[in-house]
């Protein structure tokens, strides 16, 4: 059985753990974009759908000062009509929070690059593609505190926030764009900055060399098995 991160096997019976392989999906590596000091960009990735709780967004947008000086951009298809309302009542209510709708993958993984912060919000998650090209763009994750997200960044990643609980997002948030501003810039003993170093300690387990062997090493076993079998 294979598995993309590493909560993954928890989920299952345990009998079945023992045959359990952990293999994370690769994703290539993008230099990291010099960003502005003038305001904190944050984009959240995902098609408007429930698994994906966009709620939790639109709730801290409206929590947010408008002046602050935090910019959301927001991406994904409008696969329920009911959260593409209310993404439109969001944008028109914040000023500061755009909806993109959805953007091919190239000008996407731009947005990521650009970004302070991706935000991956999910309530149910099996192993998100979007926060490995974020890490890999040498950009921080803010994510919910969900097996499928903890299994991507860590146990000890300081970028979690609950499930549903905006209050908590926007004050992350806003405790960032502060010490943004304390410095016209981020110290190194920020969590900004503590995030960025955590993503990079865990960039190089989503390398596509990576796996790549991991996936010939399963194969080799499991072909010797087979052969000792026969």
């Amino acid at each position: 059985l294979v598995v993309l991160q590493e909560k993954g096997p928890d989920q299952l019976p345990a009998v079945h753990r023992s045959k359990t392989e952990v293999i994370f999906q690769s994703t290539t590596s993008r230099q990291k974009h010099a960003k502005t000091t003038r305001h904190l960009r944050v984009v959240m990735v995902g098609h408007l759908r429930d698994e994906k709780l966009p709620q939790t967004l639109y709730a801290a947008a409206r929590l947010l000062n408008p002046d602050i000086g935090i910019r959301i951009d927001h991406i994904g298809d409008p696969l329920d009509a009911r959260l593409a309302a209310q993404a439109r009542g969001t944008a028109a209510a914040c000023p500061h929070y755009r909806w993109l709708g959805g953007l091919s993958h190239e000008a996407t993984r731009r947005h990521i690059q650009r970004a302070h912060l991706l935000v991956h919000a999910s309530q149910m998650e099996g192993g998100a593609h979007v926060v490995m090209e974020a890490v890999c763009s040498a950009t921080p994750v803010l994510a919910s505190r969900v097996d499928g997200n903890v299994g991507m960044l860590g146990d000890k990643y300081l970028g979690y926030f609950e499930v549903g609980n905006a209050a908590a997002l926007a004050g992350l948030l806003t405790r960032i764009r502060k010490e943004q501003t304390a410095e016209g810039g981020f110290a190194s003993t920020s969590l900004y900055a503590r995030l960025e170093k955590q993503c990079a300690q865990r960039a190089p387990l989503f390398a596509p060399q990576k796996e790549k062997s991991a996936l010939n090493k399963l194969v080799r076993a499991l072909l010797k098995d087979a052969h000792a079998v026969q």
